[in-house]
């Protein structure tokens, strides 16, 4: 019977024996083995954990939540054509700012370090010590957000310093001021109780999962839309050496990420699949309770906030385009680029 309890510590092992991981003068995480092969940092016993868990609860007779890019209606905003415009003339400003953004989002994600998620067994009527939802506080949100915004205190980045130094490597470093970040990305209503049945800290625990893992899913269109970009072979073309380990990079953090989808893809399906002690005193199906919640956001983020930011974004955009000297012939051929559905799928064109 495979081992279903983990120790923090189990869950926190990492490789041994790796050479650094030195990038565009940031220190990172993971390391190299002797083949100079990437390994991921804290994925041992996480990817052990999961797929143990994932084991039984399909011999419980639960499917695993489905959360890939099958999910996604929206593509990146400009378009891969109208991002490859403005990047052949010189007006690279927005892949910078979009690069910094996803360095910011990711320190953000640090802060899954300081989350405890409230004791599901106190509320959950099967024994969740042996599921991933009974570790949330055993080492799996502590390596999450180790992984997202590195160990400050031993002096190593995470995904926020990977995609700061994917930046510098395909523009010169401190190339435009910092970028205004979102303050959030998520839905409006998200400070209103959407699951009444429940505490609200765990319905808050919950939202946490689902958005963190829509976030997830979501960049895999950034890892997609960047490589192709890189990859293209007009673009870039006095820094091709560096464009390739930025590549490189964008793949090291997509390896990363599979177990952030893996994880939270096994957590939310445990919790669909668990009977609850609701509000009054009866008995309610965790399917019944988180399905509806879960599709509601899954139109947030894949249909109405890609309308939203599209919408903001043409505005400036538009601006900066109007300051370069030939800006009204390339606004015009950046708006005929642009499709009528701001929610439709932009079409990627990479390079045969």
């Amino acid at each position: 019977m495979s081992q279903l309890r983990y120790a923090q510590e189990e869950l926190l092992r990492e490789h041994e024996g790796l050479a650094p991981h030195v990038v565009a003068g940031y220190r990172l995480h993971g390391g190299f083995d002797s083949k100079g092969r990437y390994r991921s940092p804290r994925a041992p016993g996480r990817w052990a954990a999961v797929r143990a868990w994932q084991g039984a609860l399909a011999q419980r007779g639960f499917p695993l939540l489905v959360a890939d890019r099958n999910l996604l209606r929206a593509g990146p905003y400009p378009s891969y054509a109208q991002q490859k415009l403005l990047l052949r003339h010189d007006l690279g400003q927005t892949l910078w700012n979009s690069l910094t953004i996803t360095g910011v989002i990711e320190a953000r994600g640090g802060l899954l370090c300081q989350v405890t998620a409230p004791e599901f067994q106190s509320i959950v009527v099967e024994d969740v010590s042996e599921t991933a939802v009974g570790h949330l506080n055993l080492g799996l949100l502590r390596a999450h957000g180790l992984d997202e915004g590195g160990d400050a205190a031993r002096g190593v980045g995470g995904h926020d310093a990977m995609w700061f130094a994917v930046r510098d490597l395909l523009f010169a470093p401190r190339r435009w001021p910092d970028p205004a970040i979102p303050a959030s990305i998520a839905r409006p209503d998200e400070d209103h109780a959407l699951l009444p049945l429940l505490p609200r800290a765990h319905e808050r625990m919950i939202l946490l999962l689902m958005n963190v893992l829509l976030i997830e899913v979501r960049a895999e269109n950034i890892f997609a839309f960047v490589e192709a970009l890189v990859k293209d072979p007009e673009l870039f073309t006095e820094s091709r050496g560096d464009a390739a380990t930025a590549l490189d990079l964008i793949g090291r953090i997509r390896e990363d990420e599979r177990i952030h989808v893996d994880y939270l893809r096994t957590v939310l399906s445990e919790l669909r699949s668990f009977s609850y002690r609701a509000k009054g005193g009866a008995l309610a199906s965790g399917a019944e309770l988180l399905d509806p919640l879960w599709r509601s956001l899954v139109e947030w983020h894949t249909v109405e906030n890609p309308r939203l930011a599209r919408t903001q974004q043409r505005a400036i955009l538009e601006e900066r385009i109007l300051e370069h000297p030939e800006g009204a012939a390339i606004l015009e051929k950046f708006r005929a680029l642009e499709s009528g559905d701001p929610a439709a799928p932009a079409k990627l064109d990479p390079p045969p």
